[in-house]
């Protein structure tokens, strides 16, 4: 197949997904090319969306791949879907931060770190699905565990863990 019908099949199967889909999934769907040439790709789909200024773009998102609206455009796109923006408060942001950053994480060691009590805000995370169960500690009372979901990922356009920005970043001006 040639790189044009490669790249009109893998813009096809981002299109249709539903949730950000991974390069493994692509290729079980088109089997044929390896990763690295699925990526190098998907990579020119990326640069040319951006390239073309349009009203949505191509992210890497939640280890996966999905077009998304840009940001600038939320509010006629909320306006249009009836959808309320994602509020949070800032005892679930700052709790939602400490699950990001510490990970994998009680709900004692949470407590510790903010000094109070946060089972509601963690049952309202767990709702809202920024936050997922992980497991229990193997410590006495076996404590449940606690790590951010893919929904948190994409609500916060963020690839990875890895790019959380760090502590310094966030200090500096």
């Amino acid at each position: 197949m040639d790189r044009k019908y490669l790249k009109s099949i893998i813009e096809s199967l981002i299109f249709i997904s539903e949730t950000p889909i991974t390069i493994n999934k692509i290729r079980e769907v088109i089997d044929g090319p390896d990763k690295k040439t699925l990526r190098g790709l998907i990579m020119e789909l990326i640069e040319e969306y951006k390239a073309m200024d349009r009203g949505f773009i191509l992210s890497e998102v939640a280890g996966g791949y999905q077009f998304r609206t840009r940001p600038e455009y939320a509010k006629w796109n909320r306006k249009l879907k009836g959808a309320k923006h994602l509020r949070l408060s800032q005892p679930a942001m700052e709790t939602l931060a400490i699950v990001a950053y510490k990970q994998p994480i009680t709900r004692p060691e949470i407590e510790y770190i903010r000094g109070v009590d946060v089972g509601g805000i963690l049952r309202s995370l767990l709702g809202k699905r920024l936050v997922r169960i992980l497991g229990k500690k193997e410590v006495p009372g076996r404590p449940l565990i606690y790590g951010t979901s893919a929904k948190f990922l994409e609500v916060f356009a963020i690839k990875d863990l890895t790019s959380l920005p760090t502590l310094q970043e966030i200090e500096e001006p």
